[in-house]
Formats: structure tokens, sequence, C-alpha cells
């Protein structure tokens, strides 16, 4: 569909690639990634024919379509909702272009519904809407269109968990060619079955999805080590001859032609630690260590005009809880988040810190964290204070972590891009940590070497962290408790973020919506499947002669285990109740308790039912 012959493409003195060769079928579904400024949106651009290439050719199958979603929206006139949606691939419709097609208008409000707008946003000019919301209704007009070839560019970054995963599952079962890129290793891993990787000036091609591509490149580079130390050796054997019999009149031609042997070899590259992956060293300080209860919000009531979010809002949280805030676009997570900050004065009600607490709040909109009139390097100097007095080679220093070197602490904070306003908000933390950590979208305009050291920094973050994210690896790598916010109710799940799919009513949804992680996680043992296993035990196993008396004591434990373990798992579907009721939240503190408390019974859940099932087997074998 798309040929890609040796094409070139440099500014100036700086080459960004040479040689990229590529083709790309009606079928394929390919991930573009690779550093930030290797050339990935340039690519797209060469491709869409808005800039020509140095060298090489770009041919399109005749009659070949495609439709291309950017970074950042187009400008938006007086046009709606609806009708971006059904303007086909027009990127930029005029005004005398605006008739709706209404055989599509159906198959739009479908898409557009699970993108996240209400039924009554599609008639709605488009400029009453947030940037992100307008990225949306072209993701709907892509989608509608169904060119042979999708061409998307971070389409993940304005889209909430629960709309990323309805944009996934599409995705998953569109009937054209997609190459997309982005920073969500989960989405990669979901929807490609081939990975493209720009790096120092040329493009590799892997097969397999992202983590398929991870460790063929690691086996890639273990055989490029290993060539270039042999290599490295035959040269030293070489040259040794050289040195010791190029004097020598009678060996001088042979010690010539082993010489010229030496220059004829092909030198064996070795890849070269990139800019980007010498990031992922940094961590955070560890911040004071704060009381049991760092946070309660006691009858919060908040709205937005007559719009209420929160009436009679309670929680709590305890040190060294790690949440995820989950629920549709508009339920009120960022304003949850914004009030435990204390960003956003609460209507009514109370917020209290604990004990020693010092919150830091992450905004997703990273200019809230900024100075936007001032240098990077002004940046983090303000949080200079008399009890931490930070040196100009220390901020440097914390700088430098984030690949602000050089002149590039004196940039203006307004002319930053999207991913280094996100590091320099990071850095701002470094200075002074919170043991409080709230953060909203921490992800977005970050490439997978950036997340990756974010995720390996708060993995050792002992303070109490509590997050929206729309990265599932992200989620799964750092939550251990996840809060449904969900028309002004915040449910919570004591457990991650499969828990969470698991026990959630749209578990059996949302869980066939993550594909790319392999659901490997075995059965769970219940008194119908153990029996079932028992019973062919029995008929496989060989005869055997057991005392009566060991049968008895086998049989009575086997049937104590059980009774314990539908006592155990009644009690924790009591809680369970106890924790979706709208009640519990009236009693500042139940919530917390009730928690802690079906923790326990998890725990014992799981020692029961394994001691339950050996018994359960050992009885069985000595029946057989």
């Amino acid at each position: 569909m798309l040929t890609i012959a040796d094409v070139s493409k440099s500014y100036g003195t700086r080459e960004l690639f040479a040689g990229v060769s590529l083709f790309i079928a009606r079928t394929d579904r390919l991930g573009l990634v690779g550093p930030n400024g290797a050339g990935k949106s340039t690519l797209f651009n060469l491709i869409l024919g808005e800039d020509k290439p140095d060298t090489g050719v770009i041919e399109w199958e005749r009659g070949a379509d495609f439709g291309f979603l950017p970074q950042e929206s187009a400008p938006i006139g007086d046009e709606s909702i609806i009708h971006i949606a059904t303007s086909g691939k027009k990127l930029e419709p005029t005004e005398d272009d605006w008739d709706i097609d209404y055989t599509l208008e159906p198959r739009a409000k479908k898409i557009l519904a699970g993108l996240g707008f209400r039924e009554d946003d599609a008639l709605k000019p488009a400029k009453s809407f947030s940037g992100g919301w307008v990225m949306r209704a072209h993701i709907a007009r892509l989608l509608v269109a169904e060119p042979a070839l999708l061409l998307l560019d971070e389409p993940t970054n304005h889209l909430d968990l629960e709309a990323l995963l309805w944009f996934q599952d599409y995705l998953s079962r569109y009937p054209g060619g997609l190459v997309v890129i982005s920073h969500d290793r989960a989405f990669l891993n979901a929807l490609c079955t081939g990975m493209l990787e720009l790096r120092a000036g040329a493009l590799h091609y892997y097969h397999g999805n992202y983590d398929r591509f991870l460790q063929e490149k690691e086996e890639r580079k273990a055989q490029q080590a290993s060539a270039f130390k042999n290599q490295q050796r035959e040269i030293a054997h070489l040259q040794k001859f050289v040195d010791r019999f190029g004097a020598k009149a009678s060996m001088a031609s042979r010690a010539k032609s082993k010489e010229k042997q030496i220059e004829r070899l092909e030198a064996v590259a070795v890849e070269e630690p990139t800019e980007e992956l010498k990031r992922i060293n940094f961590k955070f300080p560890q911040p004071p260590r704060s009381g049991l209860r760092v946070i309660e919000l006691k009858n919060v009531r908040q709205a937005y005009g007559d719009h209420v979010v929160y009436r009679d809002l309670n929680f709590t949280a305890e040190r060294g809880q790690r949440i995820v805030l989950v629920g549709p676009n508009g339920a009120g997570k960022s304003t949850l988040l914004k009030i435990l900050a204390d960003v956003l004065p609460i209507q009514g009600g109370t917020r209290e810190l604990g004990s020693n607490v010092v919150p830091g709040y992450f905004a997703q909109n990273r200019l809230d964290n900024l100075n936007a009139g001032a240098t990077v390097f002004e940046n983090v100097m303000e949080l200079r204070t008399v009890e931490n007095q930070l040196t100009e080679q220390q901020a440097r220093a914390i700088l430098g972590a984030f690949l602000f070197r050089k002149d590039d602490v004196h940039k203006k904070v307004s002319v930053l891009s999207g991913g280094e306003k996100s590091r320099l908000a990071l850095a701002r933390i470094l200075v002074k940590p919170p043991n409080l950590l709230l953060m909203d979208e921490p992800t977005t305009h970050l490439d997978i070497a950036s997340i990756d050291a974010l995720v390996g920094a708060l993995k050792a973050y002992d303070g109490t962290f509590i997050f929206i994210s729309h990265d599932v690896y992200f989620i799964r790598a750092l939550a251990k408790n996840v809060l449904h916010v969900h028309s002004g109710r915040l449910t919570p799940y004591a457990g991650d973020y499969d828990y969470y799919l698991d026990k959630s009513k749209a578990g059996d949804a949302r869980a066939a919506l993550t594909a790319g992680f392999t659901d490997a996680r075995p059965v769970q043992t219940t008194p119908a499947n153990l029996k079932s296993q028992i019973s062919n035990l029995k008929s496989s196993a060989s005869p055997a002669k057991p005392s009566a008396n060991e049968i008895r004591r086998f049989r009575e434990q086997v049937g104590q285990l059980e009774k314990k373990v539908v006592e155990l798992e009644a009690k924790q579907a009591e809680l369970a109740a106890e924790l979706e009721a709208p009640e519990t939240y009236q009693s500042p503190g139940k919530a917390q308790h009730l928690n802690r408390e079906l923790s326990v019974i998890v725990d014992q859940i799981a020692t029961a039912t394994a001691e339950w099932e050996a018994a359960g087997l050992k009885l069985a074998e000595l029946e057989g």
C-alpha cells in the first residue's frame, strides 16, 4: 500500500535519518518508537506529503487512502462536534462545506459515545470544548471514515482510561492498516504486530508487539556485543603479528598483508546509549515520615455552578498507600485530586492533614505547576527556602537528571515542549520531596524511557501516592488500591488494578479490553471445582491401602477447612457489600477500617484455600 525507498532527511547540518526503506501493507499494524527528536513526526510528515525527503521516494498504491491524527488539533471555527465526526478526511472544514452526511450520523454518534461524549454534545459547537475533547472528535472522524491506513501520532494523550480502553478495543477490530507513534506500551502491546524504531539515524524493524521488541532488541545487542568482542580479538591478533614481524625483511610482506586485512574489516557497530536512555537513573529523595492518617475529607461538598460533583464526601488515606483513581470522564477524579492538594477550595465540609504531612501536586496542566514567564533554572531556584538552601550546582545537577543541560536551563518555560514541561515539573518535586504525592496524568507527553524512569523512582518512594492515569502499564506497576469515582460516590477496592477488574461489575468487559496482557491467572479454587479435581484424581490414582483412621482424619480436616473457606468468603462478601453502600461513607474512618479488615480476610482466604486444596487432594490420593 505504501512504499518508502532509501529516504533521508536533514535540517541544516543535522541529519535526522538516512537510508530509510519500508513497505507497509494493508494489514500491517506497526508501532513507531524512538527517542524524542529522532524524527518520528518528521517521518509522518514525509509520508503525508507535508514535507519532502532530501533523497529517496515515497509512493502510495493507487486508490489507497489514509487518515491522520496529529498530536494537536487543527484550528476550529463554528462547526459542531458531529460535523467534525462526519467530515471524512477533511482536516480543516470550511464554512462552505458544513453539511452533515446524515448517512454517517448514527455511526458517528455511537463512536462519539464510546469516546466519552454525551448524547447532547453532538450538536454543540466544537470551540466550546477543550482541545482534548476536540481531539476526541477528530479520532471519531477517522473511525467513521475508515481509511485504508491510519497514521496516529500520540492518540492516547487526550483520553481518560475508559475512553482509551474503548478506543483500543475498537482498533483491535479495525479493518485497515495502522501506524502509531505512542509512549503507551500497553496500547502498543495490545495492537501492534510489528515495531519500527528510529534510532541513531536509521530505521529498525522488529517482529511482534512492544514487549517482544524489547526482548529482540536485547538479543540483537547481545549478538552485536559478541560480534564486536570477537572482531576486536581478531584485530588484536592480526596487529600483534604486524607489530612483531613488520620490521623483519623476511616477514614484511606477510605483515603488510595482515595490516591490509585489518583495514578491510568492516567495523561492527556497537549501540551507544542515547540521551533518552541515560535519563533512567534519577530517583526521588525519601520524604519525612508522616503520621499513620495522612489526609481526611469529612462531609465535603463541591459544585461547579448548578452541577454538584460531591455531596457529603468522606475519604481517608493512610501512610504508604498507593491509590489510583479510576472512573468515567467527568466523574470528578481531577476535582478530588485538587481538593486533596488544596488547590481547589472546598465549598463545604473539612479537609484535614495528618501529622507531619507535606503534600505535593503534579497537575494535568503542567503550567499550573510552573512559572511560565521564568526560565527552567529559575523555576527550580525559586523553590529555595531557609530550610533548603539549594545551590546553583545542586539545581543544575537536578535539571541535568532530566536532560536540561548547559544552555537548556536558560530556556523560557513558554517555549518548552509538552515533554520538557513534564520533566521540569518532575524536577521541581526533587527539590522539596512531599510525603503525600498527588499526580494527575503524570505520563502524558513523556516518552517510554522517561515513563520507565518515573515508575522506577516511584517504586522506591516511601510516601503516600494517589494518582490518576490512563496508562495501564503505569497503573499496573504502581497501584496497590483502586478507588472508583462515579456520580459523586467513591467505591474502594482493596487490591490492585487486576483485582479491580475482577471485582467490579465491568470486570469481564474491561479485562477483554486490556488485550496484549496474557491472562495467565489460575482458575480460582471453589468447592465445586475442587470436587471435580478430586474425582479426576480418584479415577486415575493407583490403588493404595491407607488406614481407616487416616482417611477419617483427612475427611474431617477437609470438612473443617471447607467450612472455614465458606465462612471467610461470606465475611468477604459482607464487607464488600458494606464498602459499596453509600451510608458507609457517612461515618468518617469507617470505610478505611472496613478496607483494612477486608485485606486481612483476603489473605486468610488465600491461606485457608491452599490448605484446603492440599488436604482435599491428599484425601483423594488416600481414597484412590
